[in-house]
């Protein structure tokens, strides 16, 4: 793995090397401030927004902190090292993905961009990267 994040559309295409993570996921927003910090010690992430916090659970763990689970869903890390000056990595994957009719949430983490996309197209979506990975390469 490089040690130098990529920055060019083509080479973060290409390298891009999609991983689905096993694990079901759930998007979930409280504005209660005790129920976010009990949860964030068990989150992939949160974010604060102006409406209240949103973290992204294991779905047993949203579970457990009563959280709605009617969507799950799967992560897929773009294992490339994209820069976080780099352009057209996120429009290029979610573009591939909405033309084969896959909703996503992308979240951009420093070392990677990961694809969240609904539990029941996750196979399908990872086979949409895949099949853009190849044509960039």
């Amino acid at each position: 793995m490089t040690t130098e994040p990529v920055r060019g559309t083509r080479e973060m295409l290409s390298g891009m090397t999609p991983s689905l993570d096993t694990a079901e996921y759930v998007f979930c927003t409280t504005a209660d401030v005790a129920l976010a910090n009990g949860a964030s010690h068990n989150a992939l992430a949160w974010f604060r927004e102006d409406e209240g916090f949103s973290l992204v659970l294991e779905i047993a763990q949203a579970r457990r902190f009563g959280f709605d689970c009617a969507l799950p869903m799967r992560r897929i890390t773009l294992t490339v090292f994209s820069s976080l000056e780099g352009i057209g990595l996120t429009a290029a994957v979610s573009d591939a993905l909405t033309r084969d009719g896959i909703p996503c949430n992308m979240v951009a983490a420093y070392h990677h961009d990961h694809v969240f996309v609904p539990s029941d197209k996750a196979e399908r979506a990872m086979a949409v990267l895949i099949d853009l990975q190849a044509a960039s390469a």
